[in-house]
């Protein structure tokens, strides 16, 4: 992660407020995650974020959709805002269990649907610096799961 990024995980919303308001003082972008659906709602639609990243591995899908937390209400909100779809490079490198990586790379492309339908940006982020790649392998990987160029183009 970059030196002007700030990685914000706060689950109440009142503390999460005071901690944007300080990062956006500083001038940092801000990456917001969360384990909560809600939560991330009223964030991006009260809040100003520059990057939510969602985490994929620790969700159960409904019996015939899939659960990537992330929606079209939460996409025409993020698309008004500028806000970019975050995607954890690391639950992708770091997931041994294969069946449990060809869940995650399922909700990934369900969310590269919806991002496209609005025109939201998204993003590839390693938190830890050991799961960095190149540009050139996170544009293959886009384009392998369904990410359209002009998407690709701005990483």
């Amino acid at each position: 992660m970059e030196n002007n990024q700030l990685l914000i995980t706060q689950k109440d919303f009142n503390k999460l407020k005071n901690e944007v308001k300080k990062a956006k003082e500083e001038s940092k972008k801000i990456i917001y995650s969360s384990e909560d659906d809600e939560l991330n709602r009223k964030v991006i639609e009260k809040l100003e974020i520059n990057i939510l990243l969602l985490n994929l591995n620790q969700r159960k899908d409904f019996q015939k959709q899939r659960n990537s937390g992330f929606n079209q209400v939460m996409a025409k909100t993020m698309s008004k805002k500028r806000i970019i779809l975050g995607i954890n490079l690391d639950e992708i490198v770091e997931e041994a269990n294969p069946k449990k990586k060809a869940e995650i790379l399922g909700r990934i492309r369900q969310n590269i649907t919806i991002c496209n339908r609005d025109k939201v940006n998204m993003k590839f982020i390693a938190l830890k610096d050991k799961n960095q790649r190149n540009i050139y392998d996170l544009k293959s990987l886009g384009l392998i799961l369904g990410m359209p160029t002009w998407i690709t183009k701005q990483f």
